[in-house]
């Protein structure tokens, strides 16, 4: 947990708040596997029998109403599921803990809750009655539900305990809202387990017994074309309580597009056929990509490992109910540890599909010289642009420091773009200009790093309770504000070399840990006089905010 702390930046909370995120992020990251903020999850209130919720919609972290929406805006169907966790520090599971957490789980669920509500309470819950509004849908099955309760004993499954437990499982699923409900009482050694499991890279083994090894090729370490039983595939495409890893898909580009999509709908239709022999022959296939490949025989095992081309088709296997007994899906594997070489596969396999000449560009050249930029910088004003999804997991470094590809996109858009309404409500419509106004060729990086920078620098005020947390909905109003108030000069073009001074003096005020504080405190302030004290995001979230803090008389 120490390790942890340091990591992300925690060291200024008391242990017991410590023990509580550290939970969220073990339990959460089981099954989640995507980088995010255990401040987005953990509700730091005095709530019974609840310390962290997370909301999982179609493979991504909703931390809030905006971002549901815009998923669901754009989504055919919808995949949730509902995480609860307590976080004990005792040596010991109690009965009527676990009857706590279960009354407070249905409260969350329920119209008329008795118990009080904090303002992240109400908020979670309106995303869960946005979520429900939205049934129909629902994919394959109404939401799951799952429960963590975790202390630093050991469980052993007492009869009195392990039934109290399987009663609570049986009172959710009477309420018929849940496709699932899962239960886990988690103890240390499970806690360490769980935790050596999100730093380390997914490893999966498998037989592929039908390969046939590729020529010798530059920058690859071992390359095979075949086919695979695909009861073999899902096995390494799911995880041990059988969801589908969806951050193994993170460089596919372009996510499931549901199974009413027509291609979609085509392969199911194929594989519910008399003729799902022929899947093989109708198929592109897949490609894997792992870092790490150790072959013995027809045995394989690969770790750190993405599938760049067949997310559709492992969807809609994933899917499938029917018999996959006869079916086979064309496979190639291959073990590389070059950027260069993974990339140019990565762009050569998503050109197959309709992606625009933008998008394939965004995922390649800018970033790409983006990461490099931001390595670039002196300790301790470095931080770190992901551009493979948990491409630093391994690396020993505070990993309050890794900025998202998302966050990068926000940041820059709030602070330089000046549209931090956009940022969340309509972020999908923010990805548009991909390619147009955001990665754009010839356009400085440093706006990219100053406002990835001041985000980070946010952030640290947020985990350090120095800020107030009903700020952070405003996020990207304040790193706006601050840019005003770090220089209000006018803004330069975004490919001049004015652009570059512009932005030094931003960051000389940045790099300043007080001066940076006193900063993003100002800010905050400014934001708020602004909104009138009102920072309710239906209110901080519009043009007129927005239009009020670039006008404000600094």
């Amino acid at each position: 947990m120490a390790e942890f702390a340091t990591e992300y930046g925690l060291q200024s909370l008391k242990q017991s708040d410590q023990f509580e995120h550290y939970v969220c992020y073990v339990t959460i990251q089981s099954l989640y596997g995507e980088t995010f903020d255990t401040g987005d999850v953990v509700l730091g209130g005095d709530e019974l029998g609840i310390d962290g919720i997370a909301i999982i919609v179609n493979g991504v972290l909703v931390p809030d109403l905006d971002g549901f929406k815009a998923i669901a805006d754009s989504a055919a169907s919808l995949d949730v599921a509902f995480v609860f966790i307590q976080a004990d520090r005792s040596q010991s599971f109690d009965t009527s803990k676990i009857g706590n957490i279960i009354f407070a789980v249905r409260d969350f669920f329920s119209e008329n809750p008795k118990l009080p509500r904090t303002t992240r309470l109400t908020e979670l819950a309106k995303i869960t009655v946005a979520i429900y509004n939205q049934s129909p849908k629902f994919k394959r099955s109404n939401p799951s539900c799952h429960l963590f309760y975790a202390t630093t004993g050991q469980w052993r499954g007492e009869q009195v305990l392990d039934e109290r437990r399987k009663s609570g499982i049986a009172e959710l699923q009477s309420e018929s809202i849940f496709g699932s409900v899962e239960f886990d009482c988690v103890g240390a050694d499970v806690l360490q387990k769980l935790y050596r499991q999100a730093k380390n890279a997914v490893a999966r083994d498998f037989t592929f017994s039908n390969h046939a090894a590729a020529p010798e090729i530059p920058g690859v370490n071992e390359a095979y074309l075949g086919f695979i039983p695909a009861t073999e595939f899902l096995s390494i495409i799911t995880n041990d309580d059988g969801e589908i890893m969806r951050g193994i898909f993170e460089s596919n580009l372009r996510d499931f597009q549901g199974p009413s999509n027509l291609v979609n709908n085509a392969i199911k239709d194929t594989l519910a056929s008399d003729h799902k022999a022929r899947f093989v022959l109708m198929n592109n296939g897949v490609t894997i990509i792992a870092r790490v490949l150790r072959r013995t025989a027809n045995k394989f095992h690969i770790e750190d490992f993405q599938i760049v081309n067949g997310c559709q088709t492992s969807n809609v296997l994933f899917d499938f109910e029917g018999n996959t007994d006869d079916v086979m899906v064309p496979l190639r594997l291959i073990s590389s540890d070059d950027d260069e070489v993974i990339q140019s596969v990565v762009t050569a396999t998503n050109q197959q599909t309709q992606l625009s000449r933008e998008q394939l560009f965004a995922a390649t050249e800018f970033p790409k010289k983006l990461e490099q930029f931001f390595q670039a910088q002196e300790m301790p004003n470095r931080i770190y642009y992901e551009r493979r999804s948990r491409q630093y997991d391994r690396m020993p470094i505070e990993k309050v420091r890794i900025i998202t590809q998302a966050n990068a996109i926000r940041a820059f858009a709030g602070m330089f773009l000046e549209e931090p309404h956009r940022t969340t409500r309509n972020f999908n419509a923010l990805l548009d200009n991909v390619g147009k106004t955001i990665f754009v060729d010839g356009q400085r990086f440093e706006p990219y790093y100053v406002s990835s920078f001041a985000l980070y620098k946010l952030e640290r005020l947020f985990r350090a309770q120095k800020l107030d947390s009903a700020f952070k909905a405003a996020r990207y109003q304040i790193l706006l504000a601050a840019r005003r108030l770090a220089n209000s000069g006018a803004l330069p073009s975004m490919n001049s070399r004015d652009m570059e001074k512009y932005c030094k003096t931003i960051a000389d005020v940045l790099w300043d840990a007080s001066a940076a504080d006193a900063l993003l405190e100002r800010a905050a302030e400014m934001v708020s006089k602004v909104a009138k004290g009102n920072l309710d995001r239906d209110n901080i979230r519009t043009v007129p905010i927005t239009e009020a803090i670039k006008h404000f008389e600094i």
